[in-house]
């Protein structure tokens, strides 16, 4: 494989423009893990875990948080759109860059397909004159115009999106703890019941826990794009480093946050599958409309997405073609700065990712969806890899960028490359879990393959 470039800090200017404000990569921080699978996916881990899915959320909270602080002080010291990839590429060679971004933009335009259909099919629910593969085809369009037009505009829209999720979380934390305390109107105060009855905290036992940790550590990804999108700031190294801070602890309390409510009004045994519980919560307190209201949320959340993965997995495969490792006709950047290439090559796989979806839910896209079920993990473990491998080269060669720091080096880092391993473990003894696994690792292996194919080539024509 290609040797790691001398030094971790030749970054050559980015030629995609600087649009981006500090508010808009703090609310996309904020934001851009706050999704469905938080707002209904959470009723699958409370059925598992019982009152210990706040345990559950911390241990995988934690395990987010590291990872977040890891790629944060890599990013600040060394801001670039292709972020984790470029780390990787720097730290351990072009073979694992190139791995690192190609998988990852396959993440992106995968998922896409999902969050489209989602919020067709709630749409379609509000319209249904309005057929769903139409409203998927509105949203892809909308999206890809704003992605088109200026940098700006993705970072409006994010904002807006990513503001009305923390507010909708904000405000249940606020009623949810008033509803506890007996504060609301016809309501007395719950106490502690429902976290010591039915079979106690953890009446699954820790096997519960770590069944709940399965099933929610996947919602903490989308934290990387604020990394991604800190390159197109006026000041990158300065802004990732204050979303970063800003959003990994707020992020915490939010979704332990909510879990705790939950758990503490409601009975876990109450939770319906399929339903959500934030919904089964405010139909308890009183809320009127709780159902629609909570479905706009999730509206929104699923557009948010798409906006988020349209865009960064546009950045990704920029950021590959600038090194080499996509096609150079990628490279093409507008006037305002916009690699209009790269984000039309990624919708165009997006909206194909879309009709299979629609076409063959349960069996091709079945089989791509679970193709990236584990990259995640993959892709955070390469983040740690290259966290230490890189962190002892800057120190050497420019100590004054480390204005963000991962914290207990490297003991953390070590710490949570275990974490990342045991999730890994853990899902291939579980049944439902293990395809995942094992198709995310074939396509890693192929990712792999093509990485060292290529380095054979390029060493034999550097021979001639």
């Amino acid at each position: 494989m290609h040797d790691a470039p001398p030094s971790p800090l030749a970054a050559e200017a980015e030629p995609l423009a600087h649009g981006l404000k500090q508010r808009h990569l703090t609310m996309l921080g904020l934001g851009g893990v706050i999704g469905a699978g938080l707002f209904v996916g959470s009723g699958a881990g409370v059925a598992l875990a019982g009152p210990g899915i706040v345990v559950s959320y911390l241990l995988a909270g934690a395990l987010a948080m590291l990872v977040m602080r890891m790629l944060g002080e890599m990013s600040s010291a060394m801001p670039a759109s292709g972020a984790f990839s470029v780390h990787a590429e720097r730290a351990l060679g072009r073979w694992a860059g190139f791995t690192a971004g190609w998988l990852y933009w396959f993440l992106l335009v995968v998922v896409l397909a999902v969050e489209a259909t989602g919020a067709a099919t709630i749409a379609n629910g509000w319209v249904p004159g309005v057929p769903q593969w139409t409203w998927v085809l509105i949203f892809m369009v909308v999206f890809t115009v704003a992605n088109l037009a200026a940098v700006k505009n993705f970072g409006e829209f994010e904002f807006w999106f990513a503001a009305l999720k923390v507010g909708a979380i904000v405000l249940f934390l606020a009623l949810g703890t008033l509803a506890v305390l007996g504060l609301l109107p016809d309501t007395q105060p719950v106490g502690l019941s429902n976290l010591t009855g039915q079979g106690g905290f953890l009446p699954n036992g820790w096997e519960g826990v770590v069944a709940g940790v399965l099933a929610v550590v996947f919602a903490f990804g989308g934290l990387e794009v604020v990394t991604i999108a800190a390159a197109e700031s006026d000041d990158p190294a300065r802004a990732v480093g204050r979303a970063v801070r800003s959003a990994v602890w707020r992020i915490l309390l939010f979704y332990v946050g909510s879990m705790l409510v939950i758990v503490t009004v409601l009975p876990w045994t109450a939770m319906e599958p399929g339903r959500s519980p934030y919904v089964a919560v405010l139909d308890a307190i009183g809320v009127p409309g709780a159902g629609q209201i909570m479905n706009i949320v999730v509206f929104v959340a699923l557009l948010s997405a798409l906006n988020a993965n349209l865009y960064g997995s546009s950045r990704m495969v920029f950021s590959l073609a600038e090194r080499g490792e996509a096609p150079a006709g990628l490279l093409k950047v507008s006037g305002g700065g916009v690699p209009r290439r790269a984000v039309l090559a990624s919708v165009a796989f997006g909206f194909v990712s879309v009709l299979l979806n629609l076409k063959w839910p349960d069996t091709v896209f079945l089989y791509m969806l679970n193709a990236v079920g584990a990259v995640l993990l993959f892709v955070w473990g390469l983040i740690a890899v290259s966290e230490l491998r890189l962190r002892r080269r800057i120190e050497r060669e420019a100590p004054e960028t480390l204005t963000l720091r991962m914290w207990g080096f490297p003991w953390l880092t070590w710490v949570a490359l275990a974490g990342i391993a045991a999730v890994l473990v853990l899902m291939l003894g579980d049944e439902g879990a293990r395809p995942q696994v094992l198709w995310s690792a074939a396509a890693t292996a192929l990712v792999l393959l093509v990485a060292w194919v290529r380095e054979l080539r390029d060493m034999r024509a550097s021979r001639t």
